[in-house]
């Protein structure tokens, strides 16, 4: 019987849980949206929540708190930048899990978990395609200071011709 225990075993040595709890977390922050099974869908769920709220406050020590759990910097920014600002106006409830049906190797229940507040397709769209602009303005204003130092070099010869 499990009376009065507050977390769920997962059947797994208590190092490996935590490795698995972090690194489904950090996948959670960086795609925004994981397929896992149930019951560990369950059990990240109450470690993300409370991550988010912590990040909506943003200070050093919240961000080492996080930082403890998350290894990958650019996540940790994500999560402080993009993640905890589009939440900031809920008070709680920021992950939600859609359940899937069953996994056709071991019938084991599969579950989504994914935040709330997703970006919609029309908003990745467009951040891909700004992205894409500044990467080709990029290229082409390090193309441009050539082409002027090679055209004064060109107007030089003409000057000399002149005189």
């Amino acid at each position: 019987m499990r009376h009065k225990v507050g977390f769920k075993r997962l059947d797994v040595k208590e190092s490996h849980r935590k490795a698995l709890k972090r690194s489904l977390v950090t996948a959670l922050f960086k795609y925004e949206r994981i397929e896992t099974t149930l019951v560990k869908a369950k059990a990240v769920q109450g470690m993300a929540e409370k991550m988010i709220t912590r990040a909506k406050t943003d200070s050093v020590h919240n961000r080492r708190m996080i930082a403890r759990d998350i290894n990958d910097k650019a996540v940790l920014a994500k999560l402080f930048t993009d993640i905890a600002v589009r939440s900031a106006e809920r008070a709680g409830g920021y992950t939600r899990v859609l359940k899937l049906g069953y996994r056709v190797n071991d019938a084991a229940p599969m579950a989504i978990l994914e935040l709330v507040d997703q970006k919609s397709e029309e908003e990745k769209k467009a951040e891909k395609e700004n992205r894409k602009k500044a990467k080709t303005k990029k290229t082409a204003a390090a193309a441009k200071p050539e082409a002027k130092k090679e055209k004064p070099a060109a107007d030089a010869p003409a000057e000399t011709a002149a005189e």
